[in-house]
């Protein structure tokens, strides 16, 4: 699985980087930025998560284990 994030539309409210803190992370405007873009699959629970959880839906996957669409 690849995580895929849009800067673009990222607001920077950062419930991904606690959601899961070895897979995303914040640059110095608080944009989000992906540490770990091939994480394993027993972390696509907490990527799930985090990407529902985010309220501008930028995050999701694409590849092995991911769903189609946003998650």
């Amino acid at each position: 699985m690849y995580v895929t994030a849009n800067r673009d539309t990222c607001g920077g409210c950062g419930l991904c980087t606690v959601t899961a803190p070895e897979v995303f992370g914040q640059d110095d405007e608080c944009v989000v930025t992906i540490l770990l873009p091939r994480p394993g699959p027993e972390l696509l629970p907490r990527v799930r998560e985090a990407a529902e959880r985010c309220p501008t839906g930028s995050i999701g996957t694409a590849g092995d284990h991911a769903e189609k669409g946003p998650i």
